[in-house]
Protein backbone atom coordinates (compact mmCIF):
# COMPACT_ATOMS: atom_id res chain seq x y z
CA UNK A 1 0.00 0.00 0.00
CA UNK A 2 1.42 3.38 -1.05
CA UNK A 3 1.47 6.11 1.59
CA UNK A 4 -0.13 9.31 0.33
CA UNK A 5 2.25 12.24 0.02
CA UNK A 6 1.81 14.83 2.76
CA UNK A 7 2.79 18.17 1.25
CA UNK A 8 2.53 19.90 4.62
CA UNK A 9 5.33 17.72 5.99
CA UNK A 10 7.32 18.43 2.84
CA UNK A 11 6.88 22.15 3.48
CA UNK A 12 7.83 21.87 7.15
CA UNK A 13 11.10 20.20 6.17
CA UNK A 14 11.76 22.61 3.32
CA UNK A 15 10.99 25.88 5.17
CA UNK A 16 14.08 25.39 7.34
CA UNK A 17 16.27 25.04 4.25
CA UNK A 18 15.12 28.12 2.35
CA UNK A 19 17.84 30.82 2.54
CA UNK A 20 15.42 33.38 3.92
CA UNK A 21 18.19 35.79 4.95
CA UNK A 22 18.95 36.24 1.26
CA UNK A 23 15.57 37.88 0.68
CA UNK A 24 15.77 41.29 -0.90
CA UNK A 25 15.73 43.93 1.87
CA UNK A 26 13.38 46.89 1.94
CA UNK A 27 13.91 50.31 3.44
CA UNK A 28 11.57 51.14 6.31
CA UNK A 29 9.49 53.11 6.81
CA UNK A 30 8.12 52.35 3.37
CA UNK A 31 6.53 55.03 1.29
CA UNK A 32 2.76 55.41 1.51
CA UNK A 33 1.10 53.67 -1.47
CA UNK A 34 -1.07 55.67 -3.85
CA UNK A 35 -3.96 53.29 -3.15
CA UNK A 36 -4.83 50.54 -0.71
CA UNK A 37 -4.09 47.52 -2.87
CA UNK A 38 -5.75 45.02 -0.55
CA UNK A 39 -9.04 46.92 -0.44
CA UNK A 40 -8.93 47.59 -4.18
CA UNK A 41 -8.36 43.92 -4.97
CA UNK A 42 -11.20 42.79 -2.74
CA UNK A 43 -13.58 45.37 -4.19
CA UNK A 44 -12.77 44.26 -7.73
CA UNK A 45 -11.59 40.63 -7.84
CA UNK A 46 -13.59 39.28 -4.90
CA UNK A 47 -16.65 41.43 -5.54
CA UNK A 48 -16.81 40.06 -9.08
CA UNK A 49 -17.11 36.57 -7.59
CA UNK A 50 -19.57 37.52 -4.86
CA UNK A 51 -20.49 40.83 -3.20
CA UNK A 52 -21.05 38.93 0.04
CA UNK A 53 -17.58 37.35 -0.19
CA UNK A 54 -16.05 40.80 -0.71
CA UNK A 55 -17.95 42.35 2.19
CA UNK A 56 -16.92 39.52 4.53
CA UNK A 57 -13.25 39.72 3.49
CA UNK A 58 -13.19 43.51 3.90
CA UNK A 59 -14.53 43.10 7.42
CA UNK A 60 -11.83 40.53 8.20
CA UNK A 61 -9.14 42.74 6.63
CA UNK A 62 -10.11 45.67 8.84
CA UNK A 63 -9.97 43.41 11.89
CA UNK A 64 -6.56 42.03 10.91
CA UNK A 65 -5.17 45.52 10.52
CA UNK A 66 -6.69 46.62 13.82
CA UNK A 67 -5.06 43.61 15.51
CA UNK A 68 -1.73 44.55 13.93
CA UNK A 69 -2.05 48.13 15.14
CA UNK A 70 -2.92 47.05 18.69
CA UNK A 71 -0.21 44.43 18.88
CA UNK A 72 -2.53 41.46 19.15
CA UNK A 73 -0.30 38.37 18.88
CA UNK A 74 -0.45 36.35 15.67
CA UNK A 75 -1.88 33.03 16.85
CA UNK A 76 -4.29 30.47 15.49
CA UNK A 77 -6.99 31.98 17.70
CA UNK A 78 -6.39 35.33 15.98
CA UNK A 79 -6.60 33.72 12.54
CA UNK A 80 -9.77 31.93 13.61
CA UNK A 81 -11.37 35.21 14.64
CA UNK A 82 -10.67 36.67 11.20
CA UNK A 83 -11.84 33.48 9.51
CA UNK A 84 -15.23 33.60 11.20
CA UNK A 85 -15.78 36.86 9.33
CA UNK A 86 -14.29 35.54 6.09
CA UNK A 87 -16.67 32.59 6.04
CA UNK A 88 -19.52 34.21 8.00
CA UNK A 89 -19.62 31.29 10.44
CA UNK A 90 -19.89 31.16 14.25
CA UNK A 91 -16.74 29.05 14.70
CA UNK A 92 -13.62 28.35 12.63
CA UNK A 93 -11.81 25.43 14.29
CA UNK A 94 -8.64 23.72 13.11
CA UNK A 95 -9.50 21.18 10.43
CA UNK A 96 -9.80 17.54 11.47
CA UNK A 97 -9.38 15.83 8.10
CA UNK A 98 -6.79 15.86 5.30
CA UNK A 99 -7.07 18.88 3.02
CA UNK A 100 -6.43 19.23 -0.69
CA UNK A 101 -5.51 22.08 -3.00
CA UNK A 102 -4.60 22.73 -6.62
CA UNK A 103 -7.17 20.32 -7.96
CA UNK A 104 -6.04 17.61 -5.56
CA UNK A 105 -2.37 17.77 -6.58
CA UNK A 106 -1.35 18.81 -3.08
CA UNK A 107 -2.51 16.99 0.04
CA UNK A 108 -2.05 18.30 3.57
CA UNK A 109 -2.24 15.60 6.22
CA UNK A 110 -3.45 15.59 9.79
CA UNK A 111 -1.78 15.07 13.15
CA UNK A 112 -2.23 15.95 16.78
CA UNK A 113 0.93 18.07 16.59
CA UNK A 114 -0.28 20.39 13.85
CA UNK A 115 -1.96 23.12 15.96
CA UNK A 116 1.16 23.50 18.11
CA UNK A 117 3.41 23.49 15.04
CA UNK A 118 1.33 26.21 13.42
CA UNK A 119 1.47 28.30 16.61
CA UNK A 120 5.25 28.03 16.59
CA UNK A 121 5.46 29.03 12.93
CA UNK A 122 3.17 32.01 13.45
CA UNK A 123 5.23 33.15 16.43
CA UNK A 124 8.33 33.24 14.21
CA UNK A 125 6.65 35.81 11.97
CA UNK A 126 6.53 38.35 14.79
CA UNK A 127 10.29 38.77 15.29
CA UNK A 128 11.56 42.14 14.11
CA UNK A 129 14.97 42.52 12.48
CA UNK A 130 17.74 44.22 14.42
CA UNK A 131 20.10 46.21 12.23
CA UNK A 132 23.69 45.00 12.43
CA UNK A 133 23.00 41.92 14.52
CA UNK A 134 24.58 38.73 13.16
CA UNK A 135 21.75 36.62 14.56
CA UNK A 136 19.13 39.13 13.52
CA UNK A 137 15.68 37.77 12.73
CA UNK A 138 14.63 37.58 9.12
CA UNK A 139 13.82 40.58 6.93
CA UNK A 140 10.20 41.69 6.88
CA UNK A 141 9.62 40.36 3.37
CA UNK A 142 10.91 36.90 4.32
CA UNK A 143 8.80 36.75 7.47
CA UNK A 144 5.68 37.85 5.63
CA UNK A 145 6.24 35.41 2.77
CA UNK A 146 6.97 32.52 5.11
CA UNK A 147 3.89 33.22 7.24
CA UNK A 148 1.76 33.38 4.10
CA UNK A 149 3.09 30.03 2.93
CA UNK A 150 2.73 28.50 6.39
CA UNK A 151 -0.99 29.20 6.37
CA UNK A 152 -1.31 28.03 2.77
CA UNK A 153 0.29 24.67 3.50
CA UNK A 154 -1.01 24.05 7.02
CA UNK A 155 -4.38 24.73 5.40
CA UNK A 156 -5.84 25.03 8.90
CA UNK A 157 -9.45 25.68 7.99
CA UNK A 158 -12.03 23.67 6.12
CA UNK A 159 -12.43 26.54 3.65
CA UNK A 160 -11.02 29.95 2.78
CA UNK A 161 -7.35 29.19 3.44
CA UNK A 162 -6.02 31.37 0.63
CA UNK A 163 -7.89 34.30 2.14
CA UNK A 164 -6.55 33.43 5.59
CA UNK A 165 -3.00 33.38 4.20
CA UNK A 166 -3.57 36.76 2.56
CA UNK A 167 -4.82 38.25 5.84
CA UNK A 168 -1.81 36.80 7.66
CA UNK A 169 0.58 38.40 5.18
CA UNK A 170 -1.29 41.70 5.47
CA UNK A 171 -1.03 41.53 9.27
CA UNK A 172 2.73 40.92 9.23
CA UNK A 173 3.30 43.82 6.84
CA UNK A 174 0.94 46.09 8.80
CA UNK A 175 2.92 45.44 12.01
CA UNK A 176 5.80 47.18 10.22
CA UNK A 177 3.57 49.97 8.91
CA UNK A 178 3.61 48.58 5.37
CA UNK A 179 0.71 48.33 2.93
CA UNK A 180 0.89 47.20 -0.69
CA UNK A 181 -0.35 49.24 -3.63
CA UNK A 182 -1.16 46.04 -5.53
CA UNK A 183 -1.70 42.51 -4.27
CA UNK A 184 -2.85 40.65 -7.38
CA UNK A 185 0.60 39.12 -8.04
CA UNK A 186 0.56 37.66 -4.52
CA UNK A 187 -3.00 36.38 -4.54
CA UNK A 188 -3.16 35.05 -8.09
CA UNK A 189 0.12 33.12 -8.41
CA UNK A 190 -0.02 29.57 -7.06
CA UNK A 191 2.70 28.54 -4.62
CA UNK A 192 3.88 24.96 -4.21
CA UNK A 193 4.92 23.23 -1.00
CA UNK A 194 7.97 21.62 -2.61
CA UNK A 195 9.40 24.74 -4.26
CA UNK A 196 12.12 26.47 -2.19
CA UNK A 197 13.03 28.82 -5.04
CA UNK A 198 9.40 29.87 -5.28
CA UNK A 199 9.28 30.56 -1.54
CA UNK A 200 12.22 32.94 -1.72
CA UNK A 201 10.82 34.45 -4.93
CA UNK A 202 7.66 35.38 -3.03
CA UNK A 203 9.73 37.30 -0.49
CA UNK A 204 11.51 39.13 -3.31
CA UNK A 205 8.19 39.86 -5.00
CA UNK A 206 7.00 41.52 -1.80
CA UNK A 207 10.12 43.68 -1.81
CA UNK A 208 9.31 44.79 -5.34
CA UNK A 209 5.68 45.51 -4.47
CA UNK A 210 6.65 47.48 -1.39
CA UNK A 211 8.99 49.56 -3.50
CA UNK A 212 6.49 50.19 -6.33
Amino acid sequence: MTTATDHLRIWLALRTQVPWHQARPVALPARRPARDGAVHDIRTHDHARSPHRAHSLLTALALARADAASGTPLTFATLSTWQRHVLDVPEAPFRRHPAYAKGGRERYGTGADLPALLEACLAEAAAEAVAGAEDSPLPLTARAARAYLDVCFFHPFDDGNARSAFLTLTYVLARAGVALEQVGPVRRIQRHADDPEGALALADLLAVLIGV
